[in-house]
């Protein structure tokens, strides 16, 4: 294949900007706050499944509470209710001794009650501080969440300049080379990552491995316009003064 010496060595222009829009994909790919970011989303949802949990366990207590003062109400009106039937004096000495019996067992029942109303009001507030603290758990996660998705979107904005600028850079470029030389650099770049680079002492700019002697001799004695090909990688071999030939 032949091609212009001056057009040879544009395509070392050209690789310079697919390298660097190679280096735009790889950074958007693996920006710190992507990691960040998952992360801190699993936290976020642990937090969050936390708090429900704890919520959740409030409100059985709170169910639990309302069905507790509930029960002392009833023993507090049958309690009301025998006393009444005591001061009205209309009932017999067996009556007496048997509604005597029950309020001793309701007064029993109602300490019993307000003891274990009091254990479930304890459990209540140790809940709402957990709940508390675990909100201000939710909160913070989501803050964090926020500040890494803000400076995601800063540094895939700033990705986005530099890759809009460099496309088009390369579409200038473009024109510049005859099919043949373009689909072959397009190749080689699609295989190898490198589709040009520079030959300097005996060095693949590519591939970075030397070139055995015998090959630099043929690379020397070829015409100035024909195109080379790194016997390593397959890159387009650009040669220039500092080719050292």
């Amino acid at each position: 294949m032949k091609a212009e010496p001056a057009v040879q060595r544009q395509m070392l222009e050209l690789a310079k900007v697919d390298a660097d829009l190679s280096r735009v994909e790889h950074r958007r790919r693996n920006l710190p706050e992507l990691a960040e970011i998952a992360e801190v989303e699993k936290t976020l949802r642990e937090r969050r499944d936390a708090l429900v949990a704890v919520e959740t366990s409030g409100s059985d207590l709170d169910r639990e509470i309302a069905r507790q003062e509930k029960e002392i109400e009833s023993v507090r009106a049958r309690e009301d209710r025998d006393r009444k039937l005591l001061a009205s004096g209309t009932i017999s000495a067996k009556q007496l001794t048997d509604v005597e019996h029950e309020l001793e067992t309701l007064q029993r029942r109602q300490t019993a009650l307000e003891d274990d109303l009091l254990e479930l009001m304890e459990r209540r507030e140790a809940i709402e501080l957990d709940a508390q603290r675990t909100g201000a758990e939710v909160d913070k996660a989501e803050q964090t969440l926020a500040d890494a998705a803000k400076r995601r979107d800063e540094a895939v904005a700033d990705l986005d300049a530099t890759q809009a600028r460099r496309d088009a850079d390369r579409a200038n470029l473009l024109p510049r080379f005859p099919d043949d030389l373009l689909k072959l650099y397009e190749r080689v770049r699609a295989h190898k990552g490198i589709g040009a680079a520079l030959l300097r002492s005996r060095r693949c700019g590519a591939c970075q491995l030397d070139i055995d002697r015998n090959a630099i001799a043929e690379i020397k004695a070829a015409p100035e316009d024909e195109v080379i090909q790194c016997e390593n990688c397959g890159a387009i071999l650009v040669r220039t003064l500092e080719s050292g030939l």
